[in-house]
């Protein structure tokens, strides 16, 4: 008699003690370098230590089990503290925590509507930029520890990146970076070095956040002063955190749910906003610790990473606060350098690549570097993109021309893509003084016309000729432009 037993479940990759293992170290070891971070986010945004840590513990912890992307990490980032810090310091906390709120329900409706979608059209050019201009920007905030400080810290720097180079040729076993912070952290205070550390940037918290409401009151009023902050922040902790996800997909050959990360991050900050955090998104130098350098793949690592955060504040706060900034810039600066993509500017590349995708990728990293906004720089990355592609495919429109030997008709060929970009250039390519015969026809068998310019440059070709006693068919319409220029031929209103 045949078994009658369900198949076992497929048990969860982290239950593997060697994968726990490289879980939970990676998690504490992004757990340490978002201490400093998240207290640095937290003076951006002009409100207590405290509140950028709590963020951070619950955007990790919130997103672990919501999110759509294993591994990635979301915490508090100098983007939403660059966005909601005027808010702050205008109206108040209060506010700023009723900001993060709404600004989760618009991520949840804006995921719902598919704005992760809009990830396609995004060129590889502008990923590349964004990429490199990542690693600048991790780079360029750590330059900070390195000016004005005991010049011990630079040779302990030194020392923190000939670790974490030389660590793995001995073993895998555990992150290099964890090595680094603690050996590090051990020769400073047996030797009794003065450099700075972490409780340099604040105090760290010594209990666990509480929920609560924002205190401000219910009015519509309130509303619109939250609103524009709340969708600004909104939209780019929605882009940096999809551009993220892109990112860990490429570098873990794997696909993630953009959809799912969207909505995933609206719910984890309306989580923060209830248990007063600032908010955030997906962290990307963090979330290069987690995965390319300590080799994470779970959705443990993110979980363990915000618990550790907060036993590390509030149980091991006094050791945590020796810790030399030194190390973890040095983790931060390793980070920067493999995370730049240098295949990108090796002059061999530069000679082979198209004069247009490199210029994409400098105007994303030049944005992104100026602004010290992800955001912005693919925004504008996309637009030059975009303008840079329909210029080129303007100039691959082709007219050619054909008079029968009757000379009863002319026939012009048309070869290319007919839109916004390239009609003008079609109406230029018709002879409307020196043609002779009655008859002129426009064959589209080899075109495509995708909007309403392409059928309002064909009218302006039809009435210049029909000015001049001229009869123009137009043969060779594929469905789609068939159904597009029957909708709109006459109705646009020009000539």
């Amino acid at each position: 008699m045949p078994s009658l037993a369900l198949p076992r479940p497929a048990r969860p990759a982290w239950l593997s003690p060697r994968v726990f293992r490289t879980e939970a170290l990676a998690g504490l070891v992004v757990a340490l370098a978002l201490i400093p971070e998240a207290i640095s986010f937290s003076i951006i945004a002009g409100v207590d230590p405290g509140i950028g840590l709590f963020a951070s513990f619950t955007m990790a912890v919130t997103i672990a089990f919501v999110g759509g992307r294993p591994a990635m990490i979301s915490a508090a980032t100098g983007a939403v503290a660059l966005v909601i810090g005027p808010l702050n310091r205008e109206h108040g906390l209060g506010y700023l925590i009723a900001c993060v709120i709404l600004a989760g329900v618009f991520q949840i409706v804006l995921g719902t509507l598919g704005v992760a979608k809009l990830m396609r059209f995004v060129p590889r050019s502008v990923m590349v930029g964004f990429v490199n201009s990542l690693a600048i920007l991790v780079f360029m905030a750590q330059v900070p520890e390195l000016t004005g400080v005991p010049w011990m810290v630079y040779p302990l720097v030194a020392a923190g990146l000939a670790l974490m180079v030389l660590f793995p040729r001995i073993t895998g076993a555990v992150p290099a970076p964890l090595v680094s912070i603690v050996i590090l952290t051990t020769v400073t205070l047996a030797a009794g070095i003065a450099v700075p550390d972490v409780g340099d940037k604040g105090e760290l918290p010594s209990s666990l956040p509480v929920p609560g409401l924002p205190d401000v009151p219910f009015t519509l009023d309130t509303l619109k002063i939250i609103a524009p902050y709340a969708l600004a922040m909104a939209l780019v902790g929605l882009m940096e955190s999809l551009m993220t996800a892109k990112l860990v997909d490429d570098i873990t050959d794997t696909r993630s749910s953009k959809t799912r990360e969207s909505i995933g991050q609206g719910i984890a900050n309306i989580v923060t906003g209830f248990f007063g955090g600032m908010g955030g998104c997906a962290m990307i130098g963090q979330t290069m610790i987690n995965v390319k350098a300590s080799g994470a793949r779970t959705r443990m690592s993110t979980f363990l990473a915000g618990a550790f955060l907060m036993v590390l504040c509030v149980v091991f706060g006094p050791v945590v606060s020796e810790i030399p900034m030194a190390a973890l810039v040095a983790v931060m600066i390793l980070v920067s350098v493999a995370t730049f993509d240098w295949h990108s500017v090796a002059p061999r590349t530069l000679r082979r690549m198209p004069l247009g995708e490199t210029t994409v990728m400098a105007v994303t990293v030049l944005c992104v570097v100026v602004t010290h906004n992800l955001a912005v720089g693919v925004v504008v990355g996309s637009v030059t993109a975009a303008v840079i592609f329909a210029k080129r495919v303007a100039h691959l429109v082709d007219v050619g021309a054909v008079t029968d030997e009757n000379g009863g008709r002319v026939v012009y060929t048309v070869t290319g893509e007919l839109f916004f970009a390239s009609s003008n250039e079609l109406v230029e390519q018709f002879d409307y003084a020196k043609d002779g015969p009655p008859r002129v026809v426009i064959d589209l068998t080899a075109a495509h016309i995708w909007d309403a310019s392409s059928v309002a440059a064909l009218d302006a070709v039809t009435t210049k000729y029909e000015h001049r006693g001229r009869t123009v068919e137009i043969v060779g319409l594929n469905q789609y432009s068939a159904r597009m220029h029957g909708t709109l031929s006459g109705e646009l209103g020009g000539d």
